[in-house]
Formats: C-alpha cells, structure tokens, sequence
C-alpha cells in the first residue's frame, strides 16, 4: 500500500504542475487528449450543466434519483473540497487512487510536451474516459467555467442545464450578464432539450435565441416548471408530472429552484425512455447529500459550513441563514480567494454577523486575512484576522456559546480545510 500512496503522490504532483498553465479557453487540446484515447465520449450519454450556483446540488439531486432508479451514474464535478478523487464519482463512490495513477500515466504517455494541457483540461479527459470504461448508464457533467470553450463541451449531451446567471469570472467570461449567458449558452446544441432556472428577461432572450437557432426546446423554470416549498414539503408541478409532500434532504430554502430543475431533468429522461419512478424521485430527494454546501456539521453550537464564493452565492447563503437557522449569536469564519468580488461578498454577510474571524486556508490565490479586515472596517462589526484557518476555527469554538451558530464560507477552499479540521476522519485530504 506504501507504494500505492507513493505511486498517487507523484501522480497528482504531476497532474498539478499543469496548473502552471493557468485558464485557457477552447476544446482543441481536450479533443487531441480524448483521440489518444480512443475517443471515449463517442457513444455516451451525458447531461451537461452550466450555470454561475446550483450546478454541484442539481448534479447530486439527479444523481440521487438515478441511483434509486437503478442506473450507474458518473458525476464529474470541480473543485474538489479535501480529495482530488471526489471529482470522480460512480454511485457515490469516488475513483480509486489506483485509477488515478493509471488514467494519469496513461495521458502522460500521450500529452504533447510542447503544447500541454491546463490541469482541467486533463482532468476532464480523465473523467470522459473513467466514466466510459466504467460503462455508466449516464454521466453528469458540469462545466468548470463558462460553456462555450470549457472543456467539458467536447461531449454530445442528451439534455443542457444552465442553473442560473449572475455575474463572475468577467475577465474570462464578459462585463455584461448577456456576455455570460452566451458563454454559458454555448453548451446548447442542435436539437437538445435545454432546462434552465434563470429569471433575468436578459439572459433569457439570449438563451431563446441561441435555442431558436439550434432548434433546440427550452424549458424554464417558473413559466414551464413551476414548485412550491411549505411546512408540508416539496411540491413539484411539471411538464406533466405533479408531485406533492416531496422531502428534500438539502438544507437551504433556495434548493427548492435546483431540485425543480433536477426533477424537469427527470421528466425529459422519462419522455426519453429512462425508467424511473415516482417511488425512485421521493427517495431521491429525501436522501441526496451535497458535502460543504449548507452543511451543518456540529451542534451547541451549530457549525455551519457554505462554499458560497461569489456575491449571489452569499446573499442566498445570507437569506437561508436567517429562515432557516435560530441562534443567539452568529460567529463567522471568513476566507475568500483574491480574485473574487470581496467587497460585495463582505457586504453580503458581515452584517448578519455578531463577530468576525478573517482568515484564509492554505491556497496560493487566497485573501490575506488582513486585507479583508481593512475592506470591511466600514460595516462596523466586531473581529480579528487570524492567518492560518485552523486557529481561526479554534478561536471560534473556543469564544461560541451553545446557542451561537458558527458560520464557515468565502471559498469552497476554506470549506474543505474546516471539514478536515471538524472530521479528519471522513474528510481525510490528499498531501499535495
């Protein structure tokens, strides 16, 4: 086993160094990677899903039901919180080290040393081929940034989604919210059903015009799919499909817009032939989990844990706090990536807050804890910067009483470090 873990290490190193590369847009160098490999996407079939939030909780809803539906579901999704394998998962179950190091070794024989690939392009060659060899019923495939030049787009879905569009990534993607829907539209293709849950009557016309010329049906949430969320459940009213006093196993009252996407999901695979029944959505739902979004992770005090990374993430993360949670104080742990828009996203959460720790987990791109301190002086609310995260944390347990709740956000990055600090256990990291 020794050699094993050995053999992982220096296969992720290698895989890694890639990130050197940085973010390059366009599907070449996936499509030369996927010839080498015989192809693998050629055959498959795969759901595709874009959008700025939502896209890991629609992938584990559908998922979800699939699997009681008795299928053999891929899902392909990044970041990863503590694990690299939790990018690749079949039923729940993630890749095994020693598919790792074999599918890794395997593009190292066929990379163009000249020309090589960012480390999401090869990781999603890595995961067109894994899914492939494992003969999946149906891979869930979500987009890393964008659509029309992720490079995730090299597959030929049987369904699109794009959860929803606010604004993010501008350098790669647009300043205007129609730059980004036409980024994120371009996963639409010719003739393929397409479910989306944004509302902006902007983003909408783009996503009706690229349809319109690719023929392809659209179907939105709130005109054609309708659900309501009341003390009594989920209640869905479809396409066809009316379904009542649902149970959905994520936290959050926003999750009640990404299951209704995931169960139009499940009506078109229906009308498409896919066997699942009423019995296999209510279990579905009831049991789907999504680790480090809206996940509460400990109690008196609550420990909740949200990857929210972007202003309308923490606005729905601030919105569910305050419906969903009741504490006497609220201690947050912050850690955002520099990149991102940290003055809306301070502005969005710091004033739900009793007391703040600024921080930052191990990650070259994040926030120095001191900055953010400096940004959000103006909102006046208690707290100190505490460089490293897991002092950050003792620091909260240490000053939370039993009716205080302990928020951890900012970063998918910051969530995965906490997970590991609160369950090394379960959430046992990679050590690259």
């Amino acid at each position: 086993m020794a050699n094993t873990n050995a053999s992982y290490q220096e296969a992720l190193e290698y895989l890694y160094t890639l990130q050197k590369f940085g973010i390059k847009f366009g599907l070449s160098k996936t499509s030369n990677l996927l010839k080498s490999l015989s192809n693998p996407q050629n055959g498959q079939k795969y759901i595709h899903i874009a959008g700025t939030n939502g896209k890991g909780s629609v992938a584990a809803i559908c998922a979800s039901i699939f699997i009681e539906a008795g299928l053999r579901v891929g899902v392909y999704s990044s970041p990863h919180l503590v694990r690299f394998t939790e990018r690749f998962r079949i039923n729940n179950n993630e890749i095994t080290q020693e598919k790792v190091i074999a599918l890794i070794d395997e593009l190292k024989n066929v990379i163009d040393k000249s020309e090589p690939p960012t480390f999401f392009e090869a990781a999603t060659a890595m995961a067109i081929a894994y899914f492939a060899r494992e003969k999946t019923d149906i891979a869930i495939m979500e987009t890393g940034m964008g659509g029309r030049l992720d490079a995730t787009n090299v597959i030929s879905p049987i369904l699109c989604v794009i959860t929803n569009i606010s604004m993010e990534h501008q350098f790669y993607l647009g300043s205007r919210l129609s730059d980004i829907a036409g980024e994120k539209g371009g996963i639409i293709k010719n003739g393929v059903d397409v479910i989306t849950g944004a509302t902006q009557p902007g983003v909408l016309n783009v996503f009706k015009s690229i349809c319109e010329k690719k023929k392809a049906p659209l179907l939105q949430v709130g005109k054609d799919i309708r659900y309501r969320l009341t003390d009594s459940g989920f209640h869905y009213y479809g396409i066809k499909h009316r379904l009542n006093r649902l149970e959905l196993g994520l936290k959050g009252h926003f999750q009640g817009r990404n299951a209704a996407i995931a169960l139009a999901v499940v009506e078109v695979l229906k009308e498409k032939g896919v066997e699942i029944s009423n019995n296999d959505i209510r279990e579905g739902l009831k049991n789907v989990s999504w680790p480090g979004r809206m996940h509460v992770l400990g109690r008196r005090p609550d420990i909740l844990l949200d990857g929210a990374h972007n202003p309308a993430a923490i606005r729905v993360l601030s919105a569910s706090i305050k419906t969903d949670f009741k504490y006497k104080r609220l201690i947050l742990v912050l850690g955002v990536m520099e990149d991102k828009e940290i003055g809306q996203i301070l502005k969005g959460i710091v004033p739900l807050s009793d007391y703040v720790i600024y921080t930052r987990p191990v990650y070259p791109r994040a926030a120095d804890p001191e900055d953010l301190m400096a940004e959000a002086a103006f909102l006046k609310k208690p707290g100190e910067a505490i460089h490293c995260l897991t002092d950050a944390l003792d620091r909260a347990m240490e000053i939370a009483g039993p009716k205080d709740l302990i928020v951890v956000c900012g970063s998918l990055f910051t969530v995965g470090e906490a997970m590991t600090y609160f369950d090394s256990e379960t959430y046992m990291p990679d050590n690259v």
